[in-house]
């Protein structure tokens, strides 16, 4: 992991105004290093991102989930892939694609929580539970999935999965706060 932090800051080093002027926000996954799979997770040790902060200024190791304020608007950021989890603990599974991004949706905002599923499934560490709590509603959630990118608005929150972006075409979405807007983006090759 430390390599590839490293290949990171390398890349990044080539682009000086954008390591200046950018925030860089590391959530940790599934897959990343933690003490066990429980939620909230904690950040990626700094030992571990050294080579990036080294040559950062503005690296935040956040946690799992991670709140970010804007002015007055509260983005939610997840990095869990929770598609496929509902799915295999559905009582009814949406038959079409669309429908699941709803289904989803509709479900962690009704539901008030990130991870609206048995303790087996999602293990939660009680002392921290609040921080899987989503009321009130924010104004943004991403869900860092593994699945088909998808943007679905519910009770005025905005649903977000930008997806994977190495096989989905390079496709990646941009949300512009200051007019709430989110935008589809692709890097053609």
């Amino acid at each position: 992991m430390k390599t590839g932090f490293k290949a990171l800051a390398d890349l990044l080093a080539l682009f000086p105004v954008l390591c200046a002027d950018t925030h860089f926000l590391l959530v940790p996954g599934p897959q990343d290093p933690g003490p066990a799979p429980v939620f909230p997770r904690p950040s990626i040790p700094a030992t571990l991102a050294g080579p990036l902060s080294n040559r950062l200024s503005n690296l935040h190791l956040c946690t799992n989930p991670a709140r970010l304020q804007y002015c007055s608007q509260e983005i939610v950021l997840f990095r869990e892939n929770l598609v496929n989890k509902f799915c295999r603990n559905s009582i009814v599974v949406p038959s079409r694609d669309k429908e699941l991004h709803v289904h989803l949706a509709k479900t962690i905002l009704s539901q008030g929580h990130l991870a609206p599923l048995p303790l087996h499934v999602t293990p939660i560490h009680w002392s921290y539970d609040h921080a899987l709590r989503l009321y009130p509603i924010p104004d943004m959630v991403v869900v860092a999935d593994r699945y088909d990118a998808f943007s679905v608005t519910v009770s005025e929150c905005l649903v977000v999965n930008p997806g994977s972006f190495s096989k989905n075409n390079f496709n990646f979405k941009v949300y512009l706060p200051a007019q709430r807007k989110l935008e589809n983006c692709e890097i053609s090759i």
